[in-house]
């Protein structure tokens, strides 16, 4: 696209005439002295360009994955140099980690002044180096049309990612001739390999004469928008399916074949099956070691066929005797006329009686237990009974975090928000503030521990301000959980450092004006989320949950898949 003007613009300018040639149409930022000439300019496009202003530059940048994450646009955050521009940086290593296409764009110190330890100087180029998929700092106005143009092309295409660009202050006031042209390719970069048949038909041939095969499926499909190719293979091929976190809801958890999740906390019959089953076919995930466990016992005995992406993450972990490089959304459509229809009766049975075994021992307690104590897993259950599987459900991390993800039911794909790989507390308060933005006809509920909410339990303020209409639910058990569960189970429970004094978070709540109650007792629940989920308000929901309830299933650090420990 090009700008028929021929009046020079500010490099302030440029940049908000780049972010709407690409459709942007919400930023979260933070402003201050190095990026105010971009503020001002935004200031004049108010109309156009929403911009929500965060309480803390953490908070922007969760938010922008919160949005990318429901929307499947590109998340863009801003803020100033020097600590604004650091306060991203944990943001952009989660997105880094969990593929999420992100633009952040902070500003800088004047070009003369770079390197002399002036105000507010960070090298933030150097910091978010290994964090980012690229970066590149600005100093002159006119580079800015073709840095952004790459930006967005390079954070969207491929296994997505976010990117920083940094712009120094005399870059935004400086004037030039503007025009703007599309990224469409850059040399040396291919983001997307060409399906090789020979591997796809090799693949189908293993696994048309498998006898126990299994699906593990991560986020690329989801990254990938292969959702309705996946269930095709699924249900053609007939195998059982099992997820990582970030891949939950691209399948419905009530699909027949949906056999539930891998990893630590994850079902009793996926991990021990891991280690049974004859072919293992990844797609879209990276065999987090979460989902190994000791990777010297990891389906040793499985033949791996791996669906990616991303180059580097073939034989990076667990060796695939056949790789697939691509897009997950060809490769599905490709290899899908060469699998044979069949059933696996008797392999799914082995899923079925393991998933007994889990009931009895370990989900008949969480979701209907008889002691007097509420638990997190029948606070789940409520919530399903009332959303029917069509929210959108933002976890923060913890035990919090694995019993929403064992037990929340979901229907449509991009509705479990969470931070995976970097694990992060204080992810889901701003996260959800962007997923609910990115997904505005959805209900949007934030599932949280008390340890992380009040890590940014500021981002209150941006709820209350934009009005956004967020359901906050804190799981209340006065630990930092999941260190407490292994403080027991591995440390002779010796609590240390563990034990939280909260505040009183109904009357926080209500100072900013957001409707909130505190639930004790088992038959004040039910109401209570049914007046949460019946406002299109904002509201706090505080649940107190048993003190030192543990989550079960569980693998040790460094054991096998095979040693899940039911309690």
């Amino acid at each position: 696209m090009k700008n028929n003007k021929s009046n020079k613009i500010s490099g302030a300018e440029a940049v908000i005439r780049c972010l709407l040639a690409e459709g942007v149409d919400l930023i979260y930022g933070y402003p201050g002295g190095a990026i105010m000439p971009i503020y001002d300019e935004l200031y004049k496009f108010q109309d156009t360009l929403q911009h929500v202003l965060t309480r803390h530059e953490q908070g922007a940048a969760h938010a922008a994955q919160g949005y990318a994450r429901t929307s499947g646009k590109v998340g863009v955050a801003m803020a100033t140099s020097g600590p604004g521009a650091t306060n991203l940086v944990t943001g952009i290593a989660d997105a880094q980690i969990d593929s999420t296409p992100m633009v952040c764009i902070t500003g800088q110190v004047a070009s003369h002044l770079l390197g002399s330890d002036a105000f507010q100087e960070t090298d933030i180029i150097g910091i978010s180096t290994p964090v980012t998929k690229w970066n590149y700092q600005i100093t002159r106005a006119n580079e800015i049309p073709e840095i952004l143009a790459k930006a967005f092309y390079i954070a969207k295409s491929g296994r997505p990612g976010p990117v920083l660009i940094d712009i120094t202050k005399d870059a935004q006031f400086e004037e030039f001739i503007f025009n703007y042209e599309y990224c469409i390719g850059i040399r040396s970069y291919n983001p997307v390999i060409d399906v090789d048949m020979n591997s796809l038909k090799n693949a189908a041939e293993i696994i048309n004469n498998s006898n126990k095969p299994m699906i593990v499926w991560g986020q690329g499909i989801i990254l990938g928008h292969a959702e309705d190719e996946f269930k095709q293979f699924v249900d053609i091929s007939g195998i059982p399916a099992v997820w990582t976190i970030l891949g939950l809801s691209a399948l419905p958890t009530s699909h027949p074949l949906n056999k539930g999740m891998v990893g630590m906390h994850g079902n009793y019959g996926p991990n021990i099956l891991t280690n049974e089953c004859d072919v293992l076919i990844a797609i879209g995930m990276r065999f987090d070691d979460r989902v190994t466990g000791n990777l010297e016992t990891y389906a040793k005995q499985a033949k791996v066929i791996h669906f990616e992406i991303d180059p580097a993450e073939i034989n990076k972990n667990v060796f695939a005797d056949i790789p697939i490089l691509g897009n997950c959304k060809d490769s599905l459509t490709k290899i899908i006329p060469l699998i044979k229809k069949r059933k696996h009766d008797s392999w799914i049975n082995r899923f079925d009686s393991l998933m007994e075994i889990e009931e009895k021992e370990v989900i008949k307690s969480d979701l209907y237990p008889t002691k007097e104590g509420l638990t997190m897993g029948e606070s789940i259950k409520t919530i399903n009974n009332y959303t029917n599987g069509d929210a959108v459900i933002v976890t923060d991390v913890g035990q919090h975090q694995m019993v929403a993800c064992r037990y929340a039911s979901f229907i449509k794909s991009k509705s479990n928000i969470t931070s995976g790989g970097l694990g992060t507390m204080g992810f889901a308060l701003p996260a959800a503030i962007g997923a609910k933005m990115g997904a505005p006809d959805r209900e949007v509920i934030a599932i949280i521990g008390d340890g992380g909410y009040q890590m940014t339990i500021q981002e209150l303020g941006t709820i209350f301000q934009t009005k956004t209409a967020v359901k906050i639910v804190v799981l209340n058990n006065d630990f930092l959980g999941m260190v407490r569960q292994w403080q027991q189970m591995f440390f002779d429970k010796r609590y240390a450092s563990t034990e939280m004094v909260n505040p009183d978070f109904v009357t926080i709540a209500k100072g900013y004006f957001i409707d909130a109650e505190r639930v004790t007792k088992r038959n004040q629940l039910d109401k209570a989320v049914s007046r949460m989920l019946s406002t299109d308000k904002p509201y706090f929901l505080e649940i107190c949950v048993e003190k030192e309830d543990n989550v079960f299933p569980m693998i040790p650090t460094g054991a096998s898949v095979s040693d899940i420990r039911l309690s």
